[in-house]
């Protein structure tokens, strides 16, 4: 009985040293984990990419979204289309406004044309009047001049002639001359008394007529007076084409600036991606720049992890990293260091353990450098960065 139990003793240490030594040389080999050379830096995370939101650059009503979420476009392709009534009537509007300024410009400049052509007559209507005024006082002056020499002749003769009188008066007392004579001389006199006072009348109006002559030479003032009214309505009209011209250029700058919004009605990809979210539907109505959907360009994508504070002084930026993701952990993706935030930060919340909460990290980002679609947002990874030498240790990757 004693050899019979230390059998069954000894059977059962065997087989549970073969259980523990075939236990060890499972880990050992199959799931064991390779130290970490010294010159790499482990670290875990999950894939992110940089989304960008595609908005409007105008406010309306969308008519429609042509993507959903998950959807790839290219480069150019419609988004979405938002409604034209609005921009086609405020367009509309600011072409009347300028059609209407446009005719305002022709009137006012039909109307400076004609007035122009009035003020070359009234120019040479003044020009005209002020030669002939100066004519007539001219011809005025030489009338009164003659007309002053004849009443002195006229004058000097009938001086003369009451000097005959005079002395045929007295020779007829004494006998000498006859009475005939006396009277005759009485008569001549008398007749030239009578042409001076004709050549009198003559001189006076001579005078008035230089008057008139003189008084006609105010008339080109009243003329250019003229002259100067037309000029201030072509000033006026000219101001009436500047104010106009300044409405058709606004109005005009108003067309190419409706142009453009309606041109912003369709809404385009900027770039080649991946629709990730939809936050918009037909019908809304949407400000200027707010988001109709989000997109990710999964060309440039990254993991996002975290270095302990005390290793992140041996990590650079273009320095080589490897991704490995949790679907394949095998397969190691090309990265590159493309991002080292500039302070450290406690490790992310969603760490629950204490004494990992109290230490300090450092965000880093791992760009892939030749993304197959394989990596996408939001899928937990793993990642190395090679900090010393250029060429990777062998058994370095995930098992």
């Amino acid at each position: 009985m004693a050899r019979r139990k230390l059998s069954r003793i000894l059977v059962i240490i065997v087989i549970l040293a073969i259980v523990i030594a075939g236990g060890f040389l499972l880990w050992w080999f199959l799931i064991r984990q390779p130290p970490v050379p010294h010159n790499i830096i482990v670290l875990s995370g999950r894939i992110e990419g940089d989304d960008s939101t595609i908005a409007a650059k105008v406010s309306g009503r969308i008519r429609e979204i042509r993507v959903r979420e998950g959807d790839i476009v290219k480069a150019g392709d419609v988004i979405a289309v938002l409604d034209e009534e609005q921009a086609a009537a405020r367009e509309q509007q600011s072409r009347s406004l300028a059609q209407e300024a446009d005719t305002r410009i022709t009137r006012a400049q039909d109307q400076i044309a004609v007035l122009r052509e009035q003020l070359i007559q009234a120019n040479i209507t003044v020009d005209q009047a002020r030669q002939d005024a100066e004519g007539r006082v001219h011809q005025a002056e030489a009338q009164v001049a003659t007309a002053e020499a004849n009443l002195s002749q006229a004058q000097a003769a009938y001086e003369q002639a009451r000097y005959d009188v005079e002395r045929f008066t007295r020779l007829a007392r004494t006998g000498d001359v006859s009475d005939r004579q006396r009277e005759q001389a009485k008569t001549a006199a008398e007749s030239q008394a009578a042409v001076v006072e004709s050549m009198k009348k003559q001189v006076a109006a001579a005078r008035g007529a230089l008057t008139a002559a003189r008084a006609n030479l105010k008339n080109p003032s009243i003329r250019s007076s003229q002259a100067a009214a037309i000029q201030k309505q072509i000033n006026q009209a000219q101001t009436d084409v500047a104010a106009a011209q300044a409405d058709s250029d606004r109005a005009r700058a108003q067309v190419k600036e409706v142009e453009a919004n309606r041109a912003d009605l369709t809404i385009v990809a900027p770039f080649d991606g991946t629709i990730a979210t939809r936050v918009a539907e037909p019908g809304e109505v949407v400000a200027p720049g707010a988001a109709i959907v989000t997109m990710i360009d999964l060309k440039k994508i990254y993991l996002r992890g975290f270095v302990p504070e005390g290793d992140i002084g041996r990590v650079k930026l273009d320095q080589p990293a490897r991704v490995y993701l949790d679907s394949n952990p095998k397969v190691a993706i090309d990265a590159v260091v493309s991002r080292i935030d500039p302070e450290a930060s406690f490790t992310p919340e969603n760490t629950y353990f204490r004494d990992e909460r109290v230490k300090q990290v450092v965000g880093v980002k791992l760009l892939i450098k030749n993304p197959s679609g394989a990596a996408k947002p939001g899928m937990p990874a793993d990642g190395e960065i090679l900090v010393e030498g250029s060429t990777w240790p062998k058994d370095t990757g995930r098992r």
